[in-house]
């Protein structure tokens, strides 16, 4: 097993993993900003050190801040958590050329998934389902791009190939958008990502959000933890998951997550990672792969109740998996929802001083989070402040859970999204299943 662990990052996540290795008895390095300095787990690490001022760009993201903090702590790996360092393979790459563990896949496979375009060519000639397009970058040729749209069908999207959260993509609805809209992206993808590089896909008007869970030890073993539904979203960004997802069979379930867990073998992938869908008609198409634990992982723990960070931290230490795909049961149902230091209406963030908190409790709730009563939530991170999750026999009892433990979550001193919660929970179209990726904004009267 791995002696000593640095967790680069900060939050909830940062304290879910500091959990997983006490549990395995590795000793943890805890790294922080300076506006971090009483995060819940950076007080009960082995040992934290200060990485530098609350800019995440001269802390979190300081990859020779890091990787020296692992130096002076004599550490055998680094945990990146999810976000912040997570996904970049330079960032994996100079902790392997140091001398230490990554916990997560190579720096190459890495590269390959973040690069969309790499991405849905790998996973087509692993047999992954992928959504009809450009197989492949555009061009510059204005009557080859118009061509390509007009066989794939409008509408399409134009996406940039290093883009994610939203961000370098375009619905086109017509021939006279596309040209001017490929040409528009571009530039942001080169502004905000530094890859110019675009390629266009069928627009599917009203899908679901359908991911699968992996585990892959890069030994020859590779499972499917079935899937989660993520399609209540915002600004394509998740607000509420669960898993498993409404309306999916046990048969669907096996036969696409067969074939991620084949493509895992067939790209030499190692870690726990996501293999995200758009489902509509019945039809998966991939869309990315996240080469990192998901903020939504715990659901899948719920379900299945095995423990995905351990098992991460397993595989890195060079062990073979301890799951085999026989023990993997989905059993009952479970929702995640994402708490957020903002306002519930206008979704500005809100930071400043928890005055007064409770967590909730019960048979079937989960509390995923570093706050506590006089914590400063900084206003230079991301809003999420913690994790709710419920779990029960059935969807209709999770959701009932989950009702009754925001109604016992105190949050004073700051503005929380748990109003938009309660009100999801209390959702009709949410009640019965199966609501697309625009049902939450269409509700919220966003356009």
């Amino acid at each position: 097993m791995l002696d000593k662990v640095v967790i680069a990052n900060r939050g909830e996540v940062a304290l879910r993993i500091l959990r997983a290795c006490k549990e395995l008895g590795i000793k943890t390095v805890a790294v922080h900003s300076t506006a971090d300095k009483s995060l819940k787990h950076v007080l009960l690490a082995d040992e934290s050190i200060c990485v530098g001022p609350p800019s995440a760009t001269e802390s979190y993201l300081n990859i020779p801040r890091i990787i020296s903090a692992a130096e002076v702590t004599d550490a055998t790996a680094i945990h990146p958590g999810y976000g912040f360092l997570a996904e970049n393979a330079d960032f994996a790459e100079q902790v392997e050329n140091s001398g230490f563990i990554f916990i997560g896949p190579t720096p190459e496979v890495i590269r390959t998934m973040g690069d969309k375009v790499a991405a849905i060519e790998t996973m087509k000639k692993a047999g992954v389902p992928c959504v009809p397009g450009s197989d492949g970058p555009l061009g510059d040729n204005d009557q080859e791009n118009l061509a390509i749209a007009r066989r794939i069908g409008y509408p399409v999207i134009v996406k940039a190939a290093g883009g994610g959260g939203g961000r370098g993509m375009r619905v086109v609805r017509n021939e006279d958008e596309l040209l001017k809209s490929i040409v528009a992206t571009q530039t942001e993808a080169r502004a905000a990502f530094g890859n110019p590089v675009v390629y266009m896909e069928k627009f599917l008007e009203n899908p679901r959000h359908v991911e699968i869970q992996v585990l892959a030890d890069g030994q020859g073993n590779a499972i499917h933890l079935g899937e989660r539904d993520c399609s209540m979203q915002r600004r394509h960004q998740k607000v509420v998951e669960e898993a498993p997802a409404p309306g999916i069979s046990p048969e669907v379930r096996q036969s696409i997550g067969e074939r991620c867990a084949q493509a895992c073998l067939e790209i030499g992938y190692r870690g726990a990672g996501t293999f995200e869908f758009l489902y509509e008609n019945g039809e998966f198409y991939f869309i990315e792969m996240n080469t990192r634990i998901q903020v939504e992982h715990t659901i899948t723990e719920m379900v299945t109740g095995f423990d995905l960070v351990k098992e991460q931290l397993r595989i890195a230490a060079g062990m073979p998996l301890s799951i085999a795909q026989e023990d993997v049961q989905v059993r009952g149902h479970s929702i995640e929802c994402r708490i957020n230091a903002e306002d519930p209406q206008t979704f500005i963030p809100s930071p400043g001083t928890i005055t007064r908190f409770h967590s909730p409790g019960g048979m079937g709730v989960r509390w995923d989070s570093h706050i506590y009563t006089g914590y400063r939530v900084p206003p230079n991170y991301d809003s999420m402040i913690g994790k709710l999750i419920t779990h029960g026999e059935t969807r209709e009892v999770a959701i009932r859970r989950m009702q009754i433990a925001l109604s016992e979550l105190i949050l004073e001193g700051i503005k929380s999204n748990v109003a938009l919660h309660q009100d999801i929970m209390a959702d009709e179209g949410f009640q019965q299943g199966g609501t697309n990726i625009h049902y939450l904004e269409k509700k919220l009267g966003i356009n």
